[in-house]
């Protein structure tokens, strides 16, 4: 289940599949929070294919590099990952070897 709010900044939510996400109490609390949620089929590897792939690159170049002695410690760790080096200078091939905020200049500057 992805959600999207309508409103900035925006929401995701992807819990684990279950019964729970899909009742109708849940999706009104969302449709009162202005969250729009779209579900694909069970069984629909492609919905997860990029964020599984993040998840590898960021345990392969950051998680399983050490140990980490407290929780604060691997949090910071992952913020400054992700904001100060995978956003910000870690070139993505799926990206023509541009870093995200690179190529959204580029996408910015070609509107």
């Amino acid at each position: 289940m992805h959600c999207y709010s309508n409103t900035k900044p925006r929401v995701l939510r992807r819990p684990v599949e279950s019964t729970q996400y899909t009742s109708r109490d849940y999706q009104q609390r969302l449709a009162d929070r202005r969250i729009q949620c779209s579900m694909s089929r069970r069984g629909n590897c492609w919905d997860n294919a990029v964020v599984e792939s993040f998840f590898g690159t960021l345990k392969r170049e950051l998680v399983d590099r050490q140990s980490w002695p407290t929780r604060g410690s691997l949090i910071r760790a992952l913020s400054n990952y992700i904001d100060g080096w995978y956003n910000r200078e870690r070139r993505h091939s799926a990206l023509g070897y541009l870093s995200p905020m690179a190529y959204e200049r580029r996408l910015q500057e070609a509107a």
